[in-house]
């Protein structure tokens, strides 16, 4: 299972967001986001994921990165 971190235009996004994961039973938790990643609102959501993450995508989330150690590689963006 891959591991993300997502983030986001507001705080609301990320919360509703972590919300949402867990109805679907996807591991999700919200955490500070490092500064490299974005200095929009400061939350993000880290989730494991199986699928295709894509299908995650709305219209709150700033940009998606797969977790590679602690390498973050950018996989989506706005």
């Amino acid at each position: 299972m891959k591991e993300y971190v997502a983030v986001f235009f507001t705080h609301s996004g990320a919360i509703k967001f972590d919300r949402n994961a867990k109805k679907d039973n996807i591991s999700c938790e919200l955490m500070p986001v490092p500064r490299k990643l974005s200095s929009n609102c400061g939350i993000g959501a880290k989730f494991k994921y199986n699928q295709h993450v894509y299908e995650l995508v709305n219209e709150e989330i700033e940009k998606i990165f797969q977790v590679d150690g602690n390498n973050y590689i950018l996989i989506y963006e706005e």
